[in-house]
């Protein structure tokens, strides 16, 4: 909502907005386009008089304990009959109409492969349009209208508004759509994979016979959504037969197409998701006229995004250095495969302290807790921030021994990392919320004297 509000900007409407407890790198990109932000929702806003209410998918007609409604904006546009509409609707309507979309959608990856699609149109001199759901380091917006008819966009499969509950990605409309990966998630809306299958075919219906789809080969998930059926161009990337396949490690691969070698991506990426991620961008931008050996060159000076393995900040201790990421990785995948991947690049006495919290609707209801173990296999340590969680944390935990630690509170958290780190540490913090700044106390607290 924050980039849809940079592109309302952009385009010369003037924009307010209202939400709760908004943090770090949004809200200051929103403060630097001079976006009025007012916290809560309260009625009194309609004296703002919009011409009309964009509503994110966080606003419901929940009520409160004493009954009165948790969104009382929202409450008072539908009495007062005002007009009201989704932001993937919005964007439809006035962003997206008659341009070539590249819609990435996924389980995972989408930020980053939308940040690295867009930076490989921009190299290209296509001076793309794009809207990420973050941070990229490339470009520093998160959002920007474009000088010419691609437009890249993140397509997220969670439910449009409480008013409309189709996945976000039918709206965009694509005439080129990466199906990156496909696994389970989101179980406050999604009662099963199956479901979210549904959802991704609903996407692939909506793409053109002379458009492209881009899909990951090793998931049979995606496989079962396609065999639904199709009626696009298919390229596909990951496995060794693929149209789009890599050869080597994920920080310097070299890169196959229809397994002729067409150049080698080197850069400060690590794991093999973000391999993949390249692999998806590349094949996606082929479709818009860019050789997949200027996306590779492009890929060379790829940044990443905020708050993907973002190097905060380094401390001296005695016995070497300590260094703490921020990392938005939620999901038990995600997890793993950040984790795998800062492994992959250490020496093999390095530590890893792993420091989580379970903040998504999905990880709240505790439907993912089984595979926590499984996902912090590559930690020495791992922390977890419990508060506020309806399930035992603890026992979930219990396959770890020694090496998991369960704290309730942020201060009890720092105190505990702090008093366990040590020279030669790499610390990552995990989390989809603002985890109230953790890694920044913690480079203070650990910082000598």
């Amino acid at each position: 909502m924050g980039g849809l509000a940079a592109l309302a900007r952009e385009a010369g409407h003037q924009v307010t907005g209202c939400d709760a407890g908004v943090y770090p790198p949004m809200s200051d990109q929103l403060r630097a386009l001079d976006i009025d932000l007012i916290e809560g929702y309260s009625a009194d806003q309609l004296g703002l008089k919009p011409d009309v209410f964009v509503v994110g998918n966080v606003v419901s007609r929940a009520r409160l304990a004493d009954g009165n409604p948790k969104f009382p904006l929202m409450e008072a546009i539908l009495d007062a009959g005002l007009p009201y509409t989704s932001g993937p609707q919005w964007l439809s309507e006035h962003i997206l109409q008659g341009r070539h979309v590249l819609a990435i959608a996924g389980t995972h990856g989408k930020t980053t492969t939308t940040a690295m699609a867009s930076w490989i149109l921009e190299q290209a001199g296509l001076q793309p349009g794009f809207l990420v759901g973050g941070v990229p380091l490339n470009f520093n917006i998160s959002a920007r209208l474009g000088r010419q008819t691609t437009f890249v966009i993140e397509a997220d499969e969670y439910d449009t508004a409480f008013f409309d509950k189709r996945s976000k990605f039918v709206h965009y409309r694509p005439r080129t759509a990466v199906l990156n990966n496909l696994e389970f998630d989101h179980a406050d809306i999604f009662d099963d994979l199956a479901a979210i299958e549904r959802q991704f075919h609903h996407l692939v219906r909506t793409v053109p016979s002379n458009g492209r789809i881009v899909t990951n080969a090793l998931e049979e998930s995606l496989a079962r959504v396609l065999h639904r059926g199709c009626w696009s161009e298919v390229r596909s990337f990951g496995s060794a037969v693929s149209d789009f396949s890599a050869v080597g490690p994920a920080d310097n691969f070299e890169v196959l197409h229809l397994g002729a070698p067409v150049g080698q991506v080197n850069w400060s990426l690590s794991g093999l998701h973000n391999q993949l991620n390249a692999l998806a961008a590349i094949a996606a931008a082929e479709h818009v006229g860019v050789a997949p050996a200027v996306a590779i060159k492009a890929l060379g000076q790829f940044e990443n995004v905020k708050r993907r393995m973002e190097l905060r900040g380094t401390v001296k201790v005695d016995g070497g250095q300590i260094t703490v990421y921020d990392d938005f990785a939620h999901h038990p995948t995600a997890i793993r495969t950040t984790l795998d991947g800062l492994r992959n690049t250490l020496e093999p006495r390095a530590r890893i302290l792993a420091v989580f919290e379970p903040r998504s609707n999905t990880m709240k209801l505790g439907t993912m807790k089984s595979q926590l173990p499984w996902s912090l296999e590559a930690a020495d340590l791992a922390f977890c921030h419990s508060g506020g969680l309806g399930w035992d944390v603890t026992g979930a935990l219990e396959p770890m021994g020694n090496k998991a630690l369960v704290v309730d509170n942020i201060p009890a958290l720092i105190t505990q990392i702090a008093q366990l780190a040590r020279g030669g540490d790499h610390i990552v913090c995990m989390s989809n919320g603002g985890f109230s700044d953790l890694p920044g106390k913690l480079l203070k607290v650990l910082s000598p004297l």
